[in-house]
């Protein structure tokens, strides 16, 4: 049976009778690797890595992007957690979150792991 946010597969064999697959989740979790599955997000990563921290500004001047370019990506590894933003007067620093990759990394190393 199917609905538009879980999938539930039978199987008699096992415990419960059934399975039950939250498309939700798997949805959101498959967007969080989608943003670090791109050449340029890793560009930025790497950038934001090298520097520490750094703004939008020197993100798009160094790696010679449109700001619109800059910023959208940006948004994308920020809403996956994988950058954090911290203010210091009028700017906005971008940092890496070293704990939300390696969070990431584990459970991507389990998947693999387990096939």
């Amino acid at each position: 049976m199917m609905s538009n946010y879980s999938l539930t597969l039978s199987y008699p064999e096992h415990k419960e009778g059934s399975l039950k697959i939250d498309l939700l989740e798997l949805k959101k979790a498959a967007v969080i690797l989608r943003a670090l599955n791109h050449k340029l997000r890793q560009q930025i990563l790497r950038l934001i890595d090298e520097n520490k921290k750094i703004t939008v500004t020197d993100i798009y001047i160094k790696l010679r992007l449109e700001q619109s370019v800059a910023s959208q990506h940006l948004a994308i590894l920020r809403k996956a957690g994988f950058v954090k933003t911290s203010r210091e007067g009028k700017y906005i620093y971008y940092s890496v979150n070293p704990e939300r990759l390696n969070e990431v990394m584990r459970y991507t190393s389990q998947l693999l792991t387990h096939q």
